[in-house]
């Protein structure tokens, strides 16, 4: 079974995951899914399995080299689609050979894959895409990283010339809804340094992520029938408002990109007398990130001094920019970008304008950035992906491990 049979089979089973059931994993579908890996993963030879009652799923090729230390590393990538859209009956199609005009996902439904809305189609002329019906996502991300890590690995049990050390794998549940690390046991895994293949198009290289907050902005209001409400009533969603307009108005995701952060308010519910807004708060640069949320505290300050007692404020920090792990061991980029050059494909190295699971991994004493799975348009139906892209990701998986072994003989 090739990395595309595999994907298709993956893609069939239904794995979303849900914040609000406060499981692990939060849904069914993704230890359903685990468990089919499992039997995957014995039945390929790999060693060491474990499944544990999470949903995290582990396992180890061993090395072939037994007369010098190679260092052990590991691939991840995780089960759960996105609760933006389905992943019930995923129906997958192959478009082969893409000529560069519109794609009917769904005629009964007029979808249409148009370069016109999504350029980045003309990128992959004469390539294999793999499409949705235009009923439900992909899920390419993540089900093509982990046909990808599982391919590799059964190329490198059939092709014993290539010497590597000890590769340990792992799939793991609700990364989608944040939570994907959390019950990470690393210290289980004993991985010298890993890579998630969660990334999107061919090339991506991701070691920059943001630094990460939630902002709850409380506000109490006081109700009055609205007849006899002059200097009385106190309108919560009116002094919301006012807060909200009080950030800088560029300094938002629609009108942000590369490095710059944002204030994004994800929500707002609200009466006269309670109203409550959600915002995330974004930044590359750790000094910014704590400016934005001084930014918060301030004009909360500025709300109680012109209505005493009336605005509340609470920020939870979420994750942090995984660079200041990895910049003191540089190698494992410098080995992930010669293995993308040496397979033929130029390594793009680019900020993730969003979280990893690696980022929390990182901070848990396990380097790990993220290199691409290949597929674009994620959480919805106009998700895609190339066939030759899948095909370079698991070429790099193998490249890694041979060029790991090979960089331990010249030390």
């Amino acid at each position: 079974m090739d990395v595309v049979d595999r994907f298709l089979q993956y893609v069939k089973f239904d794995t979303q995951s849900d914040e609000l059931t406060n499981m692990t994993p939060s849904t069914p579908g993704q230890m359903i899914f685990a468990q089919h890996l499992e039997k995957e993963l014995e039945n390929l030879g790999l060693k060491d399995i474990t499944l544990d009652k999470n949903g995290y799923l582990m396992a180890t090729l061993p090395g072939n080299i037994t007369d010098r230390k190679v260092p052990t590393i590991g691939f991840i990538a995780h089960v759960d689609t996105s609760p933006d859209m389905s992943g019930r009956h995923v129906s997958p199609r192959i478009v082969k050979n893409y000529d560069g005009t519109d794609i009917t996902l769904n005629e009964r439904n007029g979808i249409v894959l148009s370069p016109n809305e999504f350029p980045e189609l003309l990128n992959y002329k004469n390539q294999d895409l793999i499409v949705t019906d235009g009923t439900t996502l992909l899920g390419a991300d993540d089900k093509a990283g982990i046909a990808e890590i599982i391919s590799a690995m059964d190329y490198l049990i059939k092709h014993p010339e290539i010497k590597h050390g000890d590769i340990r794998i792992a799939f793991n549940p609700d990364e989608e809804i944040g939570q994907g690390a959390h019950k990470f046991d690393v210290e289980h895994f004993a991985a010298d340094w890993a890579y998630t293949m969660d990334g999107g198009e061919i090339g991506e290289l991701e070691y920059e992520n943001f630094n990460a907050a939630v902002a709850k902005v409380s506000f109490n209001g006081r109700n009055v029938h609205p007849g006899y409400a002059k200097h009385k009533m106190l309108n919560s969603m009116r002094v919301a408002t006012q807060f909200a307009i009080m950030l800088p108005r560029w300094e938002t995701p629609e009108h942000t990109e590369g490095y710059e952060g944002f204030y994004h308010l994800v929500s707002i519910e609200g009466t006269v007398e309670k109203t409550v807004i959600t915002y995330i708060i974004r930044d590359f640069d750790q000094d910014r990130f704590i400016r934005r949320k001084k930014e918060l505290e301030h004009l909360a300050r500025k709300i109680n001094h012109e209505f005493p007692g009336c605005c509340e404020l609470e920020i939870k920090d979420q994750y942090f920019n995984m660079r200041e792990k990895i910049e003191p061991v540089m190698h494992i980029i410098d080995i992930a970008e010669e293995a993308m050059r040496n397979v033929g494909v130029p390594p793009k190295v680019t900020p993730i304008r969003g979280g990893t699971d690696g980022a929390q991994l990182s901070f848990k004493g396990l380097p790990c950035p993220n290199i691409f799975a290949g597929g674009l348009n994620f959480h919805g139906r106009y998700e895609f992906i190339p066939i030759q892209s899948m095909e370079k990701a698991q070429q790099v998986i193998v490249e890694i491990a041979r060029l790991t072994a090979q960089n331990s003989d010249q030390h």
